[in-house]
């Protein structure tokens, strides 16, 4: 087969989850697949040093890259399989096509996006209903959403968690605890704290996190701070006031988008990790947290309980009283603690990216013969 992989969510340095994937499920395509022919593509503009075209050391692996934006049909030109890790509009002919969802928090959670947002992700979804020869859905959640708003017969679809990399996620011994500890007070993190990780916006859930956070401190069960990793996302409005009235401004640390070292320091040495979200299709965070032996606090909505199981301490997102009780239990018990320590990493081994490409690949076969 000549399977062609659309690159576009890693290009940049800083990418986020779907992009995690991507890059993830390629190298590790690259891994296990010595058989069949792989081809890259990627659209990058001349002068463009934001985007940098990926190296993938098998000889098998190709890129092609897009640089006159004439688009993936004319670029590609003749593929057997055409996979796009995350919803797009489908301008290939003449291939299988294989398409990753990852959530449908357009239609979940309408409230976080901009109306046009929407909408263009409505046209690419009907789109993909239609003509996608398989369909990933990284839960079983997001496939019950799927066929929730959509008709797609159950032999196109395929459910596919996504991994972790264990060799950037993963428990620190003591001697690296201690040089994290002090690595973390450059950056302006002290010791002790509480972490989320999450792109900044209202589906995360923060406002009802700071309102949590707030009474913690104020019943002083908390010395510490809270730190928020993430890039800023947009509405920020009612974030940023609930700051302002719950008088958090100097309780919290925003270090903004970090490096993969700094987030394996952060998981590792963290009280508790909070992942309170409305809405995720998956949840990286909250087994990146797991790797690292984390206590975790998630929601029970979504596939957040999918995904954590019996590993984490599961509350209703929308009731911060139930969530402070979660992080001050962490705090307080310690055979609590080292419990959901010890889960988590056993949960932890359920996902790896090689297991990912492994399934993603039966996915590329069942389409090429479909």
């Amino acid at each position: 087969m000549r399977i062609a992989i659309n690159c576009r969510s890693f290009l940049k340095h800083n990418y986020a989850g779907i992009g995690r994937y991507a890059y993830n499920l390629v190298q590790s395509l690259s891994e296990i697949d010595e058989k069949h022919e792989y081809w890259l593509y990627a659209q990058k503009k001349y002068f463009d040093f934001k985007r940098q075209v990926p190296r993938i050391a098998a000889k098998n692996f190709h890129v092609k890259v897009d640089w006159l934006g004439r688009g993936i049909a004319q670029t590609l030109q003749s593929v057997d399989v055409y996979h796009s890790p995350s919803p797009d509009f489908i301008n290939i002919e003449h291939a299988k096509i294989v398409v990753t969802v990852h959530d449908l928090v357009y239609k979940m959670y309408p409230q976080g996006h901009t109306q046009q947002t929407c909408e263009i992700t409505e046209k690419q979804l009907q789109e993909i209903t239609k003509k996608a020869h398989k369909i990933i859905c990284c839960s079983q959640n997001t496939m019950k959403d799927l066929r929730q708003y959509f008709t797609v017969e159950n032999e196109r679809l395929s459910m596919v968690y996504q991994g972790v990399d264990k060799n950037v996620f993963y428990p620190l011994e003591e001697d690296a605890r201690q040089q994290a500890k002090e690595f973390l007070k450059k950056k302006g993190i002290g010791d002790p704290f509480i972490l989320f990780v999450g792109t900044i916006e209202p589906r995360k859930n923060l406002q009802n996190l700071l309102l949590a956070f707030s009474e913690l401190k104020r019943k002083n069960q908390f010395k510490g701070k809270l730190v928020i990793v993430g890039m800023k996302g947009w509405m920020l409005e009612g974030f940023n006031q609930a700051i302002e009235t719950l008088k958090l401004k100097d309780e919290i640390v925003f270090p903004g988008y970090v490096s993969d070292e700094l987030l394996r320091y952060l998981y590792n040495l963290t009280e508790a990790f909070v992942f309170p979200s409305f809405y995720e299709g998956f949840g990286f965070p909250i087994i990146e947290a797991f790797s690292c032996g984390a206590p975790v606090v998630t929601s029970n909505v979504s596939s957040c309980p999918e995904i954590a199981a019996d590993a984490a301490s599961i509350v209703n997102p929308y009731d911060p009283e139930a969530m402070r009780n979660a992080m001050a239990q962490i705090l307080d018990d310690q055979n609590f603690r080292l419990k959901l320590k010890a889960r988590g990493l056993k949960r932890a081994q359920d996902f790896s990216f090689r297991k990912t490409a492994e399934q993603t690949l039966k996915v590329y076969q069942e389409a090429f013969f479909c």
